[in-house]
């Protein structure tokens, strides 16, 4: 038995391993909760373990082509296998005359024969199979009259990664829900969407998310990315208010770019037995596109709050999100900003904000408390146009990605250059199962100069910022020249700034932080409607109030 029939359940807490026990001082979230560390150890290595140093002489700076690391390896044998699922599943029932004896201790049980080991092997994959059976059951089928009944609001905010994504806001709060069309009819296009060049995103299988999923659960944990609520099955016809905000979403969206295709179908053409994989999401706050940037003290906290998620992340699952553009970092105002003192006291946390790092779709990550575990990672290889598209500016950073994984170095090839998948690079065959946290430094360079081109506020302020951060930008630069050497990854960035004074040891610790609240739905079927099919559901966490 292989190690892929293994379920695991979305939200089951995952087991601590050697890098959350060296995050253990920094700021974690309640969402599960993690045990007092035995010993304090010093912030600037709790983020840059396992990272190389780097060394820069303004001098004579050597050249340096940052490498990728050595694939994961993919295969594991059988028996191994097994046992770590038979660890994982502590419901499994086996009886005691074939129970495996303790550590260091004789066994004294008979050998186990042939036909019990297929018995064995029988009931493992029955108690798998239910499992699975077990989680699709515990979906529940709402109605977009459900998600949004009259006196609620929903509005379109993006469109991610094989979803739509909404904002409900009701009496019992707020929360983000990414809606991803499952396999299921949908009305044909009318003449007049045909003209308009609609262009209809493909129905995904629940498989196609799972990755996005199991990423979610492992990123939980660390201040700056999303929290997870529940997911659930929408089916049905729309709302007039779910067609009145995606039709606004999609004007806005022509008048920014008159160009711009529709991807996906409007509400309109929703049936009775089109189906909808829902993921509730805590309120990650305004997207960065839509945030007005006015103050020096925002630059700091934004660019270094990404930094230092980023560089845990690398830590604790080593996290790559490669598809971070301004549309999937949100902000929120959390404190009364203050103003920036004397430079001896640094540069972060003045302003009182937040961020949230939004859409694993394309991301990579892998579990370290398994030996040898497969990497999640979404192949990228299956639609070259990614890298071949100059519709936008962050197609660039796809480029330099790919780039980068074929050739382990800063060059960009051009677009043309990327037109056969799975192409031989200098590691062989590219895979993007492959960890290459350079990745996430790109991202931040994308970030940087998104943020001064943006900036609206005192001229002189953000010149202070850009004279500050030079020397970091040198590093940072995907365009600078072989002589200059580079960061490596997001670790190395926030090591760069503890070192230049911009944020402290404490701030790092999470000295000044609160540990948020766990988020529950706040979506459900409202008391007047009566469905078979919800009254044998499970109960929901909570209700909603009238």
């Amino acid at each position: 038995m292989t190690r892929s029939t293994a379920v695991k359940k979305y939200g089951k807490p995952a087991k601590r391993s050697k890098a959350e026990r060296l995050f253990a001082e920094l700021p974690q979230s309640p969402v599960r909760p993690q045990q007092e560390p035995n010993r304090k150890k010093d912030s600037i290595s709790l983020i840059t373990n396992k990272v190389s140093s780097l060394h820069l002489d303004e001098k004579s700076a050597p050249k340096t082509k940052a490498k990728l690391p050595k694939k994961t390896v993919e295969s594991v044998q059988e028996k191994i296998s097994e046992v770590i699922n038979i660890k994982e599943d502590t419901t499994l029932k086996v009886p005691e005359k074939r129970g495996t004896p303790e550590a260091k201790e004789p066994s004294s049980d008979p050998p186990v024969d042939e036909n019990d080991s297929v018995d064995f092997s029988r009931l493992l994959e029955a108690q798998i199979a239910s499992e699975a059976a077990a989680q699709q059951t515990q979906l529940r089928t709402l109605t977009w009259e459900d998600v949004c009944p009259p006196g609620d609001r929903i509005d379109k905010i993006a469109e991610a990664s094989y979803a739509e994504v909404y904002r409900v806001t009701n009496e019992r709060g707020t929360s983000i829900i990414k809606v991803i069309r499952l396999p299921s009819p949908i009305k044909p296009q009318t003449k007049a969407q045909i003209r308009s060049g609609l262009v209809d995103e493909e129905p995904h299988p629940e498989e196609d998310v799972q990755g996005e999923l199991q990423i979610s659960e492992w990123l939980a944990d660390i201040p700056g990315f999303v929290v997870y609520k529940e997911r659930y099955v929408v089916q049905g016809k729309t709302t007039r208010q779910l067609l009145e905000t995606h039709q606004s979403f999609q004007k806005k969206m022509k008048r920014q770019d008159p160009d711009r295709a529709q991807f996906y179908p409007s509400p309109s053409r929703y049936l009775d037995d089109t189906r909808f994989l829902v993921v509730e999401l805590g309120d990650a706050g305004t997207s960065l596109e839509d945030w007005k940037l006015t103050s020096e003290s925002q630059l700091w906290d934004i660019f270094f709050l990404q930094a230092i998620a980023l560089a845990r992340a690398e830590d604790l699952v080593m996290f790559e999100h490669r598809d971070l553009h301004e549309g999937n970092l949100c902000i929120r105002q959390v404190k009364p900003p203050r103003d920036i003192g004397s430079p001896s006291a640094g540069f972060f946390g003045f302003s009182g904000l937040d961020i949230t790092i939004l859409d694993y779709g394309l991301s990579r990550g892998e579990d370290l408390s398994i030996e040898d575990a497969k990497p999640v990672a979404f192949d990228l290889e299956r639609d070259l146009s990614l890298f071949t598209s100059t519709h936008a500016a962050q197609c660039k950073v796809y480029r330099q990605m790919r780039s980068f994984l074929l050739r382990a170095d800063r060059t960009c090839l051009p677009p043309e250059a990327h037109d056969t998948p799975y192409a031989e690079g200098i590691d062989g065959q590219l895979s993007w199962d492959a960890y290459a946290p350079y990745s996430n430094v790109l991202w931040l360079a994308y970030l940087y100069e998104y943020l001064i081109s943006h900036f609206k506020g005192d001229k002189k302020e953000l010149a202070r910022f850009r004279k500050e951060t030079r020397e970091m930008w040198n590093y940072l630069d995907p365009d600078a020249g072989d002589e200059l050497p580079c960061f490596s990854c997001a670790a190395d960035v926030v090591c760069f700034a503890v070192e230049a004074g911009w944020v402290r040891q404490e701030q790092l610790n999470g000295v000044d932080e609160s540990l948020i609240e766990r988020e529950d739905s706040i979506i459900g079927v409202r008391d007047d409607i009566k469905d078979v099919k919800q009254e044998s559901a499970p109960a929901r966490r909570s209700t909603r109030r009238h």
